[in-house]
C-alpha cells in the first residue's frame, strides 16, 4: 500500500500571478476615459482649490453689497460648490492610492500564502515518500517474519 497525491494547483493562481492587483489607473479606458481622468487629476489638487477660491473672492465684494440673500447664495452657490469640489477630489485621489495600497498589501499577502501552501505541499510530498519508504520495510519485515515463520 503506497501513498499517492499529486498535488494540482487551481489554474486561477497562474492567472492572477499573471494580472496582479487591480489599481484604480487601470481602470480609465479610450480617449474618453483618459480626458476625464485628466480633468479629474487637475481639478483635484488643492492648488485648483486655491484658484477656484480666489476666482469666487473676486466677486465676493458684488455679495456684500446685494444684500444677505445675496451673501449666503455667494457662500452656498459660489464659494462652497467652487472650493470645496477640488478639495473633495483631494480627498477622493488620497483615499484612492490609499485603496490601491491595500490592494497591493493584499495581493502580495494572498501571493505569499500561496507560495506557503506550495512549499507545505512539497514538504507533504517529501512526507509520503519517506512514508511510502518505510512501508515497503514494513512489508518486507512481514514477509521475511511469516517466511521465517512458515519454516519454523
Amino acid at each position: 500500500m503506497a501513498i499517492t497525491f499529486e498535488h494540482i494547483p487551481h489554474p486561477h493562481i497562474a492567472a492572477r500571478k499573471k494580472t496582479g492587483p487591480s489599481k484604480t489607473t487601470d481602470e480609465h479606458v479610450g480617449p474618453n476615459g483618459k480626458i476625464g481622468l485628466a480633468l479629474t487629476t487637475a481639478v483635484g489638487t488643492m492648488w485648483c482649490a486655491y484658484a477656484f477660491a480666489v476666482l469666487a473672492l473676486v466677486v465676493l465684494p458684488q455679495a456684500f453689497n446685494g444684500g444677505m440673500l445675496t451673501l449666503v447664495q455667494w457662500v452656498s452657490q459660489t464659494f462652497i460648490q467652487l472650493v470645496m469640489l477640488s478639495v473633495i477630489m483631494v480627498g477622493q485621489n488620497i483615499q484612492s492610492r490609499a485603496s490601491d495600497k491595500r490592494a497591493q498589501m493584499t495581493y502580495d499577502d494572498a501571493d505569499a500564502t500561496f507560495h506557503d501552501a506550495e512549499q507545505i505541499q512539497a514538504h507533504l510530498k517529501v512526507q509520503d515518500e519517506a512514508l511510502n519508504t518505510m512501508l515497503d520495510k514494513v512489508i518486507a519485515l512481514e514477509a521475511a517474519l511469516a517466511k521465517a515463520q512458515a519454516k519454523s
